[in-house]
């Protein structure tokens, strides 16, 4: 994989060939800073808004933060972001096609205790048809072997969507049934500065390692998907509700 896409049509030739794109410098430092300002100020809400849409390895430990759910649902701020044209531009040309923008998360690894993300398809999730989407993942901090980059298998949006089943790691409802030495073989890491940009298929298989280092590993994630989608009532999962109802009863929510 190159490690710089000088144009959106070499970027959608990675993307296509191999499920992911890195698009370094893709903002400014002072770009970033706007939006680790704009997350504080969101965080600080945190006590007005819904416990579930947050999480902590440790609830009373605010350092401990490691997702932020639905923020487009509670702030203005992070509603318009998903709008923005220098993301939806990104976004239409690497789909090919009329996109709808669908919400914006923070993904985070905090210093020592930030579990690992286990490997998964993040279109089992969105129960869509055609399942034809991407996660923009915009680093907020360096990110690196050390303190859990993300990891992707080349080629596997290809592959139709792999078995799942319920996860063991809180946060993260299902996970990969089997993650193979062949996955393990051809895995690619996606070492990140801030400003970097990931963009990934909704079927590309993708996992990230636990956080033993000192330094945290905070990213903000865009999803949209192509406009023909349409909601799929699939039996075979109910990623967040059960998972999430089971989690709040333990006090983790």
């Amino acid at each position: 994989m190159p490690s710089k896409c000088e144009s959106l049509a070499a970027a959608r030739k990675c993307f296509d060939r191999d499920g992911f794109v890195a698009m370094r410098g893709f903002l400014s430092q002072t770009e970033v800073d706007e939006l680790q300002r704009e997350i504080d100020r969101y965080i600080a809400r945190l006590p007005e808004l819904p416990s579930q849409d947050s999480f902590f390895e440790d609830r009373n430990d605010p350092m401990s933060l490691f997702r932020l759910d639905g923020m487009h649902r509670h702030d203005v701020y992070f509603r318009d972001i998903t709008a923005n044209a220098r993301y939806a531009r990104v976004a239409e040309a690497l789909l090919g096609e009329p996109i709808d923008s669908r919400g914006s998360q923070m993904f985070g690894k905090a210093p020592r205790i930030g579990n690992e993300t286990p490997a998964h398809q993040d279109a089992y999730y969105w129960k869509i048809e055609p399942p034809y989407g991407l996660t923009m993942w915009i680093a907020l901090d360096k990110s690196d072997r050390e303190n859990g980059c993300v990891c992707y298998v080349p080629g596997s949006h290809r592959g139709g969507f792999r078995p799942h089943g319920k996860s063991t790691v809180f946060g993260f409802s299902q996970g990969l049934l089997e993650y193979t030495d062949e996955d393990r073989a051809t895995e690619v890491a996606i070492e990140a500065e801030r400003g970097d940009l990931t963009v990934h298929h909704g079927m590309t298989v993708h996992r990230a390692d636990a956080n033993p280092s000192d330094r945290r590993r905070w990213a903000l994630g865009l999803v949209y998907f192509a406009a023909q989608c349409r909601r799929a009532d699939h039996p075979q999962i109910d990623p967040d509700g059960d998972a999430k109802a089971q989690w709040k009863a333990a006090g983790r929510l």
